[in-house]
C-alpha cells in the first residue's frame, strides 16, 4: 500500500486505466488534428470508459512539447474541448520526451500534498502540425510594411528582402537541436555511438528487433486494449486503428540501404535505426490507492516511485541510466527486482549504449559514484512489445504511452513490477516503477 523513501511514508497512485491513439508518422493519417483536438478525442473515451463522475475531477495536466499557438495553456483547451465542467482547472507541463510522464509525476504529488483527489493526465503531440517559422529579417521587413503609410514606403521595405531572407525556419529542426551543446539529438546518439563502439550492424539489429516485436504484438491484438481508434478528417469516413510506423516486412537487407542520416561521412544512425516523427496522444486516470479503493475501482496498476536525473545534454541519451540509479536509491531496488522494463526507444543507438552503461561497474564507479554495476537489462524483458523505433515517439505523448503499455504487457503477463524509464533532449533522464496485482 505504501512505500519507504527517505523518512516519509508515501501511498502509491493507483492509474484506473489509461488509453491512448494510435501513433502516426508525421505527414500521414492523423496528419490534419490538431494536437488539441487529438487530446480531447482521447480524454472523452477515458471519461467514458472508466464512468467518472466529471464533478469530482479536480483537474487536467497535459504534457505537450510543440505547444501550437492556436492553443494557449492546451491542457485547458483541452479539458473544455472534452467536456469538463468550467470549475475543472487546467495547466500545461513541457520536460521535452518526458512531458506525458512529467503530468503523471506532476499529479502524484498534486495528490499526495492534498492539494487534489482525482486528476486526469496525459500527453499529446502532433508533430505534423509543427509550423514553419519566417526568418527575423522577414518578420521585419512585414513589420514595416505593415507600419508604412505608403504605397512608396511599403515597396521599399519589400526591396529590401533577398533570396535567403525567403528560408523558412523550421520549428521541428530548431526543437530537436540542443541550443547549449548546440548538436541536434540524432548526433547525440553518434556521440553515444562512438563512446561505447557500437556497431552500424548492431543498430540496425536492434530496429529490426523493435519492428519483429511489435508486428507480433500487434498481429495479437495486444495494443487493442490501449488504442481508440480515431475518425479522420476531413469528412470523417475513414477510421485509424492501428500504429502504422511498424513495418511487418522489415529486413536487416532493407536497414543497411539507407544511408548515415545525421554524419553523413562517418556516422552509423539512419533514419531507420531511429523513431520516426510522430503524432499522438494518450491520458490515463490517476488517483491515490485509498480514493481508488473508496470508488470501487479495480486500478490497471500503480506508480511505486518515480525519479528524474540531469546529466550532459551531448550524452542526454544516457538519461535512463542516471534516473533508474536514482530510483534504486530512493526504492532499495535492484534491476532484477524488475520483471519487464521498457527504455524508450529514441535511437537504437542509445538504448544499446544504456544496456551497456547498466552493466557497466566502470560506468557505474565515474559517473553514478557506485561501487558496482546497476545490472544487467535483459533484452529479452526489454520493450517486449516493441518501441518507439516501430511504434513511434511524438514526444509530448511518449510518456503516458510508456506507462500505459507497460501496465498492460505485466496484466498479460501475469507479472507484478515494471521499469519505465526514457532519456530527455537537454541532458535529462526519468525512471519511475510500476506495480499490478
Amino acid at each position: 500500500m505504501v512505500i519507504q523513501q527517505g523518512n516519509d511514508m508515501k501511498e502509491r497512485l493507483a492509474i484506473v486505466d489509461g488509453i491512448r491513439s494510435p501513433f502516426c508518422k508525421s505527414g500521414t493519417s492523423m496528419a490534419n488534428i490538431l494536437a488539441d483536438d487529438l487530446g480531447a478525442v482521447i480524454v472523452k473515451e477515458l471519461i467514458a470508459r472508466t464512468e467518472i463522475d466529471l464533478k469530482l475531477i479536480d483537474e487536467l495536466i497535459f504534457g505537450n512539447v510543440g505547444q501550437p499557438a492556436n492553443a494557449p495553456n492546451i491542457a485547458r483547451v483541452i479539458a473544455l474541448k472534452a467536456g469538463l465542467p468550467l470549475e475543472v482547472i487546467a495547466h500545461t507541463v513541457h520536460r521535452n520526451c518526458a512531458s506525458g510522464m512529467e503530468s503523471v509525476t506532476t499529479g502524484y504529488d498534486k495528490l499526495l500534498a492534498g492539494n487534489a483527489n482525482i486528476l486526469i493526465a496525459g500527453g499529446t503531440e502532433s508533430m505534423s502540425n509543427l509550423p514553419f517559422n519566417f526568418s527575423k529579417k522577414m518578420t521585419q521587413v512585414f513589420e514595416n510594411v505593415m507600419k508604412a503609410k505608403s504605397i512608396g514606403q511599403k515597396l521599399s521595405a519589400i526591396s529590401t528582402l533577398r533570396p535567403a531572407d525567403l528560408k523558412p525556419v523550421i520549428s521541428i529542426v530548431e526543437g530537436l537541436t540542443d541550443p547549449v551543446c548546440g548538436l541536434s539529438m540524432g548526433q547525440t546518439a553518434e556521440v553515444l555511438a562512438r563512446e561505447f563502439a557500437i556497431t552500424r550492424a548492431e543498430q540496425d539489429q536492434f530496429a529490426l528487433q523493435s519492428h519483429l516485436k511489435a508486428a507480433k504484438a500487434n498481429e495479437a491484438g495486444f495494443f487493442t486494449q490501449e488504442i481508440h481508434p480515431i475518425m479522420l478528417p476531413p469528412d470523417y469516413s475513414h477510421v485509424q486503428f492501428n500504429d502504422n510506423a511498424i513495418r511487418h516486412d522489415q529486413s536487416l537487407e532493407k536497414l543497411a540501404k539507407l544511408k548515415p542520416f545525421f554524419d553523413r561521412v562517418a556516422g552509423t544512425v539512419t533514419a531507420a535505426n531511429a523513431c520516426p516523427i510522430t503524432d499522438g496522444a494518450g491520458a490515463v486516470l490517476i488517483m491515490l490507492e485509498s480514493k481508488a479503493k473508496e470508488l470501487g475501482y479495480s486500478p490497471l496498476g500503480y506508480l511505486k516511485a518515480y525519479s528524474y536525473a540531469g546529466l550532459q545534454p551531448e550524452r542526454m541519451g544516457l538519461g535512463p541510466v542516471y534516473a533508474t540509479s536514482k530510483l534504486l536509491d530512493k526504492t532499495g531496488m535492484a534491476i532484477s527486482d524488475f520483471d519487464l522494463v521498457e527504455l524508450n526507444e529514441a535511437f537504437a543507438a542509445q538504448v544499446i549504449a544504456n544496456q551497456k552503461a547498466f552493466a557497466s561497474a566502470v560506468f557505474a564507479q565515474r559517473y553514478l559514484h557506485k561501487d558496482k554495476a546497476l545490472g544487467v537489462l535483459n533484452s529479452d524483458l526489454l520493450n517486449v512489445n516493441g518501441g518507439a523505433i516501430a511504434l513511434g515517439h511524438p514526444v509530448g505523448a511518449t510518456g503516458t504511452r510508456l506507462i500505459i503499455t507497460m501496465l498492460n504487457a505485466l496484466r498479460r503477463r501475469n507479472k507484478n513490477s515494471g521499469l519505465v524509464t526514457l532519456c530527455i533532449g537537454g541532458g535529462q533522464g526519468a525512471a519511475i516503477a510500476l506495480e499490478v496485482e
